[in-house]
């Protein structure tokens, strides 16, 4: 297992507060406030256009904003700020590496400019290329490897100097299954040894096997922060029951009743709460049933709507 290289901090390790951004007079963002402690995996969402690059931008330390404060480290942090940018790891979208390099020359170089060298270096560039399992292609040029080689030495990358807060922007863009679970597993196992991580992702089932709390954003705001757990608290469990049976007009628990071309579809607070449901219909015979439990991804749509976002 790799470890971060430096000691956590006291939480929180990052506050957002009321910060804008604008781009000729277009608000990008409007008054984002967040709280990240120390050792959390916390996820972004948002869709396209919310303003996640912009406000990651900042958090990374590769923007400013043009109004409100962010605090990193517990200092106030800004662009300018050199060394508490080396605190940060960032692996962007895009891919950050070096086609015409070696997967070692790429983590080479990217250790040296953020002040490595020596022995450690090299000691350093063999522990990220074991973490990104591509030790056996250490001396292969990058452009010759796949496109989940690429995105796990992406994460190599971004990890080489040992920061103490990693941001991931779409870290499994265009991967293969395996590399994505590989990018999955060294994630928790880097969190677990302390490392804070931020993990962006349009997939809302990553998001929700990952991080334990997350923001979304829409418009430049954030609406909605919480736990997983709690946001999806918010929707209901629905049962579609397939009967041919008299439909009764209210059930103990049940919050809403709706009558369908083949029977009915029950919304409850939870699972348990929908099977008592059902045990108070009288004589209730059903042909199918099929329980939709709330997903993140519902509560993505009804938070920022259906319509396309381009």
């Amino acid at each position: 297992m790799i470890v971060p290289m430096t000691p956590t901090l006291p939480t929180p390790i990052l506050t957002a507060t009321a910060v804008e951004k604008r781009y000729r007079g277009t608000p990008a963002l409007r008054g984002v406030t967040l709280e990240i402690a120390t050792g959390e995996l916390f996820g972004l969402l948002g869709p396209n256009g919310a303003g996640k690059t912009t406000l990651l931008s900042i958090l990374a330390g590769l923007l400013d904003a043009d109004a409100g404060s962010v605090t990193l480290f517990g200092t106030p942090f800004t662009s300018r700020d050199a060394a508490a940018r080396r605190g940060v790891g960032l692996a962007t979208q895009d891919l950050a590496v070096y086609p015409e390099l070696t997967a070692r020359e790429n983590l080479l170089f990217f250790g040296r400019l953020y002040g490595l060298g020596g022995t450690a270096l090299k000691q350093r560039a063999d522990e990220m290329l074991a973490l990104a399992a591509l030790t056996d292609r250490a001396n292969h040029r990058v452009g010759t490897f796949s496109g989940g080689m690429k995105r796990r030495l992406n994460l190599a990358v971004a990890l080489v100097h040992g920061p103490r807060l990693l941001i991931l922007d779409e870290p499994t863009t265009g991967v293969d299954p395996q590399s994505r679970n590989h990018i999955f597993e060294q994630v928790r196992r880097l969190n677990a040894a302390g490392l804070t991580v931020i993990y962006t992702s349009h997939s809302m089932e990553e998001v929700q096997a990952l991080c334990p709390r997350l923001a979304i954003l829409d418009h430049g705001r954030v609406i909605a922060c919480d736990t997983v757990a709690n946001l999806l608290r918010r929707l209901p469990t629905t049962g579609r029951i397939t009967t041919g049976q008299a439909v009764p007009q209210t059930l103990p628990g049940v919050t809403a009743l709706r009558r369908t071309d083949s029977g009915v579809e029950l919304d409850a607070p939870d699972g348990p709460t929908l099977f008592a449901a059902l045990r108070h219909w009288p004589g209730l015979e059903m042909a199918a049933l099929d329980v939709v439990p709330p997903t993140l991804e519902r509560v993505f749509l009804q938070l920022t709507g259906p319509a396309l976002r381009d």
